[in-house]
This record gives structure tokens, sequence and C-alpha cells, in this order.
């Protein structure tokens, strides 16, 4: 009975462990994360973001991802130029990328 009950307990352990319980960040929360506080970095030393530079292109730590700076709102159609974009994303290296306005607030990912 004892070695039943300890089964049952052990059985309940591992379920918790491997059930999510432990919950990581999932890679757009990286990406925006990193995006941000790239974004954040470059305002601090001064630096003018307001021709929507890209940032991070790829992202080290999240090679399939960029971060840019854009307009927001979007009404301006020079974010929407290719030549304006992440080379990465642009050239097809990078497939995912977080947009973030000249004040460092997300936009977007996709």
């Amino acid at each position: 009975m004892r070695i039943k009950l300890l089964l049952i307990i052990l059985a309940l352990i591992s379920i918790l462990l491997f059930s999510g319980c432990t919950q990581t960040e999932t890679d757009v929360e990286k990406a925006t994360l990193t995006c941000v506080n790239e974004c954040k970095t470059w305002s601090d030393a001064g630096k003018d973001l307001s021709n929507g530079p890209c940032l991070l292109n790829p992202i080290t730590e999240l090679p399939d991802w960029v971060c840019d700076v854009a307009h927001s709102p979007r009404i301006i159609e020079i974010d929407n130029k290719p030549e304006n974009q992440c080379s990465s994303f642009r050239e097809g290296m990078a497939h995912h990328f977080v947009e973030v306005d000249s004040n460092c607030e997300l936009i977007t990912t996709s």
C-alpha cells in the first residue's frame, strides 16, 4: 500500500513538473523584450530613431527575428518599402520581426 501511494505521489509531481507549470518565455516574448531594450539603449545614447533604423539585424539570440523602428501609426508608406526594412528580413534570412515606434513602444510582431 505504501509503495502504491509513493508511486502516485511521484506520478503527480512528475505531471506537475512537465505539464507547463514552469512556463518559459516564448520566442515572441524574448524578441519583443530584446527589441524594446535595444531601442531604449539607442534612445538613451541619444541616437535619432525618427528615420526608422533597423536596430538588430538579426536579433543575436533569435536569428530568425529582426528588430526595426517604424512610424506609428503606420500611415507613412515609407515603412512598407523593402529598402527601409531590415536586410535579414528582406533577404529571407529572418522570417519574423518586431516593430517598435521611436518611443520604444511595441507596434507589432510577426
